[in-house]
């Protein structure tokens, strides 16, 4: 059986890659589901427009305003899990209960936490332009920021690397056959 064969083959997972704000996520996610030849939905998309109002004036989200767009990122998953389709999206999922309700137990739900230093994730902010997300949120992420414990099943990426060596990094730990992969 050929690589590609062995992918269609193969479960279907759904990679959910999360961080803060300016980690990297819709870079990394594009990345890799350009590389696993999976469907991509950027995760920001999702949030309801009084959530984007209020994060582009600086005010930092409730749990309660969370909430929809959690459960809109939890229906796609198992959206794409029920029709038998891989995917890949981004959400911060900044806290451990937002990653449990997400993930639901499944097993074919993966997690890739894009980890980096404040210092390097605000350089990326500042230099990022047409985001909705300003620079002055960036310390209320790294505050409401519950890092993945050693009991989640989560890829922890170095955000320092290059993108080409952190997806090589990921799909190594996703531990799937790729297409093209000798």
């Amino acid at each position: 059986m050929g690589r590609s064969a062995e992918m269609n083959a193969a479960a279907p997972t759904v990679v959910v890659v999360m961080g803060v704000s300016g980690a990297g996520k819709s870079t990394i996610g594009k990345l890799l589901a350009e590389r696993l030849g999976w469907p991509f939905k950027e995760g920001d998309e999702l949030h309801p427009a009084s959530n984007i109002a209020k994060m582009r004036q600086g005010v930092a989200l409730s749990d309660a305003e969370r909430a929809p767009w959690l459960a809109k990122v939890e229906a796609w998953i198992s959206g794409q899990l029920n029709n038998g389709r891989s995917g890949v999206i981004t959400c911060s999922a900044l806290k451990r209960a937002y990653r449990d309700r997400l993930v639901a137990g499944r097993t074919n739900v993966r997690l890739v936490f894009l980890k980096g230093s404040y210092e390097l994730i605000a350089d990326r902010v500042k230099k990022r332009r047409g985001h909705f997300m300003p620079a002055s949120l960036l310390a209320s992420q790294f505050a409401a920021l519950e890092a993945p414990g050693s009991d989640e099943a989560v890829i922890v990426d170095d955000i320092s690397q290059a993108p080409r060596e952190q997806i090589a990094g990921i799909i190594a730990a996703l531990d799937r056959p790729t297409p093209g992969a000798a």
